[in-house]
């Protein structure tokens, strides 16, 4: 059985976790499948959505338990090369220049709560549960603290970091951590209805918001980044894309980037 799922319809591609024995805890094998498929899928200039999800009762319940037996004898430098590989994956998603939405059911986990912060957009499942656990186990959650930091904000992150204490999804979505919670029976339409809204934005335009969000979140507000700002504006206003988009608009036609969608 292959460690990931990997489905592709039109401009849309589907990757599931595929370990639902372990619920899609992951191991070292599974870090580099995720890190060579994001990075394939990132350079596919056709794409305009990938959703992120977990085959089972789980999206991702964390570390596999063998994968932390065989750790426990590690060498510092073992371990240091082994969390290397899982930072790089986790950056490797967050920079994937296309738009992830996070399907998220079932347990999310320790490292699964850092795969859930990378994506774009988060559709939880109302029975969902979050826990980041480390600290239970004597840990911290170093790799994944960057993404989850920003993502739930400092303030709950000073909660959950220490008390390692489950939290439901309505408290995720109360913190907006998750961005839609929906029943089980729904969580396919609403992803559907997220990766729909997606697909209808101008393929570049998607992606260089998505890098603007990233480029200016904490970025001081100096000469330079308003510079900046204007460079991109009017690069994107000079684009084929960006031509073709006001003038669809003041035509009152659909842009090109609808045909066959």
């Amino acid at each position: 059985m292959s460690l990931l799922d990997i489905q592709r319809q039109g401009h849309v591609a589907r990757v599931f976790l595929n370990r639902p024995e372990v619920r899609n805890a992951f191991n070292d094998a599974v870090i580099a499948e995720l890190t060579a498929a994001f990075t394939q899928l990132g350079s596919d200039e056709s794409l305009r959505a990938i959703v992120l999800g977990g085959h089972g009762k789980a999206f991702c319940a964390g570390a596999d338990l063998s994968w932390m037996r065989a750790m426990a004898d590690y060498s510092w430098e073992q371990n240091r090369a082994d969390a290397q590989a899982l930072a790089d994956m986790l950056w490797t998603l967050w920079r994937c220049p296309v738009p992830v939405v996070g399907r998220i059911h079932g347990d999310c986990y320790a490292g699964g709560v850092g795969l859930a912060a990378v994506c774009d957009v988060l559709v939880a499942s109302d029975a969902a549960a979050f826990c980041l656990s480390e600290a239970k186990l004597g840990l911290l959650p170093g790799t994944i603290s960057p993404y989850v930091i920003r993502a739930l904000g400092e303030q709950a992150s000073r909660r959950y970091f220490t008390t390692a204490e489950r939290f439901s999804a309505a408290q995720a979505h109360a913190l907006g951590f998750v961005h839609e919670l929906c029943s089980a029976e729904a969580l396919d339409a609403k992803v559907d209805e997220i990766v729909a809204a997606l697909c209808a934005n101008g393929p570049m335009a998607v992606r260089a918001c998505k890098q603007l969000v990233q480029d200016m979140a904490g970025a001081p507000l100096d000469e330079a980044l308003r510079a900046e700002t204007a460079r991109r504006i009017a690069d994107i206003r000079a684009s084929d894309e960006g031509r073709e988009g006001v003038q669809s608009f003041l035509n009152k036609r659909k842009p090109s980037w609808l045909d066959g969608v």
